[in-house]
């Protein structure tokens, strides 16, 4: 079972590293490409600088669950230092469960936010669902698509929480618990 965990566990970290390197890279082309439209051809694409921000957006937010899988999450590393271990141990499982509520609050309002959003980017086209297949629509994309990541982030925020809370809970048990600003998820030892 704690073999199958970490396996998960490394995959998704390993797929979501890698989007958010698809989407760093898209922001590098998105911004190059409108550059050179805009001043060597001086005709600047209307969609450029909104698949920017864009792709901005959604790298902050999948980046974000990863930093709190990998406990890189702004911490009091150096007040851990200075305590017992057993401690440290409570204040940090402590942060742990506030990060978890946050990825709830991000599910619960931002499934909110993706169904009542209004409006459209006159300027993007996008795929749409209809009739069990993907239909393009020429214009209009709804807004609801840019902030559809805050559900799914709030989702992975709160899940990397639990795996924290999980794996911190069982190394302390095997006694091989070591503070956040000490740990590296993925050269830990089996706690088992």
């Amino acid at each position: 079972m704690l073999t199958a965990f970490k396996f998960i566990d490394r995959a998704v970290k390993k797929t979501l590293t890698a989007f958010c390197a698809v989407l760093l890279l898209l922001m590098v082309a998105f911004t190059v490409y409108t550059v050179v439209m805009r001043y060597v051809f001086e005709n600047p694409p209307v969609w450029g600088d909104l698949l920017t921000v864009l792709s901005n957006i959604w790298l902050v937010f999948i980046a974000l669950a990863l930093t709190v899988r990998d406990r890189d999450h702004i911490a009091l590393d150096l007040i851990y230092s200075w305590l017992p271990i057993r401690v440290a141990f409570v204040i940090q499982q402590f942060w742990s469960v506030v990060i978890f509520g946050l990825g709830i609050v991000m599910i619960i309002y931002g499934v909110e936010a993706v169904s009542t959003m209004g409006g459209k980017y006159w300027e993007m086209w996008y795929f749409a669902w209809e009739d069990g297949s993907f239909v393009y629509k020429p214009n209009y994309m709804p807004k609801s698509y840019a902030i559809s990541i805050v559900p799914i982030s709030g989702f992975l925020v709160s899940v990397a929480a639990l795996a924290s809370i999980l794996e911190d809970s069982l190394r302390l048990k095997a006694g091989t618990y070591e503070h956040a600003s000490d740990f590296d998820a993925s050269e830990a030892p089996d706690p088992s």
